[in-house]
């Protein structure tokens, strides 16, 4: 077995088709009909369950999957730490929830990419569910994301504290007066979003249970209906203050309790950083 077998092998599993997977890898179905069958037998197991349409990973091939990507990511790290030993090179794939994209990503840009300019930084935007489950399967290197986490396999760095504020339109009426309204609308990001769960379990703490919601996917779409009426929303005051001061919007704190979030930047725990992730952490250490 070699690295190249275990590359066959998860293009079969990404593909689904042997045949795919050789046009992937540049070869012929045979070398990897051959290299499946010589790691089936180092294995001792089956790793994919054939069908006349497709193949798909067995319970023994999805824990091979899961050290194939382990296995990828340290030989990327070694081939990076070697041939650049006294300088900071590589790629580095950071997620976060929407609006530390909006606000903090234009800044960490800035100042890493002037620090270490020989590092590629990508950011990927998502709720904090699918960010911690990307960073712990080895697709996103660290993740910023509402804290505290709990989770063994995860190391977590304090970033920040932000407080988080009711929104209404400042020409409608007064939060009070729509929480008396049935249902009370809400303008929120889909299932999974911090923010929504805070503002629903606000909602319960006034014994409100029935609420209708219209789900957006981006800030400006969550300001632009807020603004014109159609229902309250819950954000990070610090996005209000920024870019949003002239908007016809009022803003309502709440209790320490829901109105405090702490950003984390989590890591695996699995491994030791890269020189680059190391560089990264360091801003925040």
């Amino acid at each position: 077995m070699n690295t190249n077998d275990l590359k066959i092998f998860e293009a079969v599993a990404i593909h689904g088709s042997f045949t795919k997977a050789a046009a992937a890898m540049f070869t012929v179905q045979s070398n990897v009909t051959a290299r499946i069958k010589s790691l089936e037998e180092e294995f001792g197991a089956a790793l994919f369950a054939r069908t006349s349409r497709k193949v798909q990973l067995t319970a023994e091939g999805q824990i091979l999957m899961q050290y194939c990507k382990k296995i990828g990511h340290l030989v990327a790290e070694a081939k990076s730490n070697i041939q650049s030993s006294d300088r900071v090179i590589g790629n580095l794939k950071v997620g976060c929830i929407e609006t530390t994209m909006a606000l903090k990503v234009p800044e960490v840009l800035n100042y890493f990419e002037e620090k270490y300019p020989e590092v590629e930084l990508e950011f990927k935007s998502a709720m904090r569910s699918i960010l911690i489950n990307e960073v712990l399967e080895h697709e996103l290197d660290a993740a910023f994301v509402s804290g505290p986490i709990n989770d063994n396999g995860l190391n977590q760095i304090g970033v920040r504290e932000e407080q988080l504020v009711i929104l209404a339109a400042s020409n409608g009426p007064r939060l009070t007066e729509l929480l008396t309204k049935q249902p009370v609308r809400i303008v929120v990001f889909g299932e999974g979003c911090i923010f929504r769960a805070r503002l629903e379990s606000w909602l319960s703490s006034k014994g409100i249970i029935h609420y209708k919601s219209t789900v957006l996917n981006s800030i400006e779409g969550i300001i632009n209906f807020v603004e014109a009426g159609l229902g309250i929303s819950l954000l990070p005051e610090e996005v209000i203050t920024s870019y949003y001061a002239g908007r016809k919007i009022k803003t309502y704190t709440l209790n320490k309790e829901l109105g405090t979030m702490n950003t984390v930047l989590v890591t695996r725990k699995d491994e030791s950083p890269s020189r680059a992730l190391k560089a990264f952490m360091g801003m925040y250490s």
